[in-house]
């Protein structure tokens, strides 16, 4: 799959515009954490855009979602690679994340929210948000209470947390536009 084509896919699929911004949003993180560990950002990128495209058909069923995802994902041709990760990312079904591409995922898909929440108190400017802020909103267990700290925790295991805030600022900057924030 090329790049250009995930934004449409993830539009026949997702109609929620906070969920198609949540997507970007992961995506744009999962590009910067893929090209500071040498990765397949383009590949990281989709698989963050596309994470979620089976969100509305499933609507909330956790035993489902993922598997949806997959199955949506290569009735569209999308490659196994990238099906794969999408089927796996349901942390309630899976929890052996091992491979960085799976633990990047889980950390882009909570923290993105953190960060979201963290510009919209600046006035919606995400280029203000700096890593200390992140930081200091990750400790504040009340700020953005649905993101999931435990999930963002994972990423330690591939670099430190000053790090991947810093990163995943950089990617939200990257899609500001996508995702509603200037």
């Amino acid at each position: 799959m090329e790049r250009d084509e995930a934004p449409a896919l993830l539009r026949r699929y997702v109609a929620s515009p906070s969920h198609i911004a949540h997507s970007h949003a992961t995506a744009g993180i999962m590009r910067r954490v893929a090209e500071h560990l040498g990765e397949d950002a383009g590949t990281w990128e989709i698989i963050g855009l596309l994470h979620d495209i089976d969100y509305d058909l499933v609507a909330g069923d956790m035993d489902r979602h993922g598997i949806e995802g997959h199955r949506i994902l290569i009735e569209n041709g999308v490659s196994e690679e990238i099906a794969d990760v999408v089927r796996r990312h349901n942390h309630t079904l899976f929890s052996d994340y091992v491979r960085p591409v799976e633990i990047a995922l889980q950390a882009a898909d909570s923290v993105s929210g953190l960060i979201i929440a963290c510009a919209l108190v600046k006035g919606g400017v995400v280029s203000e948000v700096t890593p200390r802020t992140v930081k200091k909103k990750f400790k504040e267990k009340s700020f953005a209470a649905g993101c999931e700290r435990e999930r963002i925790r994972m990423i330690e295991s591939l670099m430190d947390m000053e790090t991947f805030f810093r990163l995943a600022v950089e990617g939200l900057i990257d899609v500001r536009a996508d995702i509603g924030l200037t």
